[in-house]
């Protein structure tokens, strides 16, 4: 579950977002809507920690993790750019999260998420020697490589050209079935939405409203 409560947070010199509440319920996918600039990447990072509210509190199946670090929440996040370690390969990659976690399992898990995001064949290779549609899939897996409850997913399908955007959406679908997560996806895109959303907000003037 993801809950905000009367958020606040003003972006410096910019947009403002005051008194946002949402509840997304465990286990739907919602996809959250909004003009260029009206605070959607902002409410992501305030949901897994990169920014800290004015005010408000965030609530994640049922516990307030507001003052938590981001790697306390167990979220997985993709940034719209994917973010990908320069200089390690797709295996140390996907790895990063349960090194951190000091599992046990690491390899049983980078090789698991490998397999099941059809990469397996890349785990040597480095981030500057993968097509766009790889990068995607080895930022989704180090994303689910802490097992998260959360998953929130900035853009995902943006920068994919035609064949791969409808191969990457039924894989999210899949994605979220498989993992039973909750997952808050912005896009700029209603077929997108209607793809994918079992719930549908769209962010206008700082405000979440049903879309």
């Amino acid at each position: 579950m993801i809950k905000l409560e009367r958020i606040a947070w003003q972006a410096p010199g910019g947009f403002v977002l005051q008194d946002i509440s949402l509840e997304i319920p465990s286990g739907v996918y919602a996809v959250l809507m909004g003009s260029t600039g009206c605070g959607k990447t902002s409410l992501l990072e305030i949901l897994c920690g990169l920014r800290r509210p004015s005010a408000g509190h965030v609530l994640l199946d049922g516990k307030n993790v507001t003052n938590l670090e981001p790697r306390h929440r167990h979220i997985g996040y993709l940034p719209q750019d994917l973010a990908l370690f320069p200089g390690r390969c797709v295996r140390d990659q996907i790895g990063f999260a349960p090194s951190l976690q000091g599992a046990a399992d690491k390899d049983t898990i980078v090789q698991n998420l490998a397999t099941e995001l059809g990469i397996f064949h890349l785990l040597d290779r480095q981030p500057d020697h993968l097509s766009g549609g790889e990068k995607q899939r080895v930022a989704l897996a180090r994303a689910l490589a802490a097992k998260p409850s959360v998953l929130l997913l900035d853009e995902p399908l943006s920068a994919l050209d035609e064949a791969t955007h409808a191969e990457a959406t039924q894989l999210l679908r899949s994605l979220h079935q498989k993992h039973e997560l909750t997952v808050l996806h912005v896009t700029h895109s209603r077929t997108e939405a209607a793809s994918l959303a079992q719930m549908k907000l769209r962010l206008e003037n700082g405000k979440i409203v049903e879309a």
